[in-house]
């Protein structure tokens, strides 16, 4: 061989030497986590139990970024503009994902498209909820209340297009009623109007509404979600209680930007199951109404899928439209 053909082979082995070291080096840098909400919501507890622990696991400093607004689609929106080399991870939830498609005629972000699921996270628990003056005590007392006072109630939720939202939207179908929807900036003020009177009933996440439901201020009729809570284990799901089929999951979910590479996809997922099943994590997001999930990719997309031709059928019959 002449020099000069030993000299370019021997620079295309550098290369190829060194593009595969980079590719065996991930992660060789900290790793962004976003939260797209404020500090101290169900999204963000659940995202700075897991950074610790897929710290641990990477060997990279996993940081949690909160970049709330618009529902959590700012957050979301960041990622999916992110370069897709590994770096930039998001916690999507069901609103932003699965019903904000529905709801917005123009997104900054295709949910499909610019984003790669890597596993579902968690069950935020929501319960459906009463003033103790309704003279029901059951599910199915409530849907004859209902049925017997079309328009009469009001059910609070965190805003329009929310997940407790839809959740009444979907009682209504489903039991034949027709309940008035107030909207609220946030569960708590609509919490607040609930033990006040001023609305009948919430589908409440478990944090917001168990101390009220113990201390007897509230009455809860049955949780919204597949699942019982741990810690009123005697309270039945909406369908064990009268209203078969309801289901109403609250979910959480990591995503990366499209295109990162399908082996860091790969190493994320078997990393965040371990640290969702770690008996300490589980722990933790249960005493805070959150039921620890995981899943491979291609199930979270099959889910997403579900999931958001489910509720575009909710929002197009309910005539849905955002605040």
């Amino acid at each position: 061989m002449t020099r000069k053909t030993l000299n370019v082979l021997a620079g295309a082995a550098l290369a190829l030497a060194t593009a595969t070291a980079g590719a065996q080096a991930w992660p060789n840098k900290p790793i962004r986590l976003i939260s797209p909400f404020a500090p101290g919501g169900g999204t963000d507890i659940t995202a700075r139990l897991i950074a610790p622990r897929l710290s641990s696991a990477l060997g990279q400093q996993v940081l949690v970024d909160n970049r709330g607004g618009a529902g959590g689609m700012v957050g979301v929106d960041i990622a999916a503009k992110s370069p897709p080399d590994g770096y930039t991870v998001v916690i999507g939830t069901i609103g932003n994902i699965a019903i904000a498609p529905s709801l917005y005629s123009k997104m900054a972000y295709d949910p499909i498209k610019d984003l790669v699921p890597i596993t579902r996270a968690a069950n935020a628990l929501n319960v459906l909820v009463v003033h103790p003056s309704l003279p029901v005590k059951d599910v199915k007392g409530f849907i004859a209340l209902a049925k017997a006072q079309p328009g009469a109630l009001n059910y609070g939720s965190s805003g329009a297009g929310a997940a407790d939202h839809l959740a009444g939207e979907l009682f209504n179908m489903m039991a034949g009623v027709k309940m008035a929807h107030i909207p609220y900036k946030g569960g708590a003020p609509a919490m607040l109007d609930l033990l006040a009177g001023q609305v009948q009933l919430v589908f409440s996440t478990v944090s917001t509404a168990i101390g009220a439901v113990q201390s007897g201020r509230i009455r809860a009729l049955g949780m919204a979600g597949n699942q019982r809570y741990e810690r009123m284990p005697d309270l039945p799901t909406i369908s064990e209680a009268g209203l078969k089929g309801f289901e109403v999951n609250n979910w959480y979910g990591l995503f990366a930007p499209a295109g990162t590479p399908k082996d860091v996809i790969a190493r994320l997922n078997a990393e965040a199951v371990k640290a969702l099943a770690l008996p300490d994590t589980k722990t933790r997001l249960l005493d805070s109404g959150i039921i620890a999930v995981s899943s491979t990719p291609e199930a979270f997309a099959g889910y997403i899928q579900a999931e958001t031709k489910k509720w575009a059928k909710v929002v197009r019959e309910a005539n849905i439209t955002p605040e």
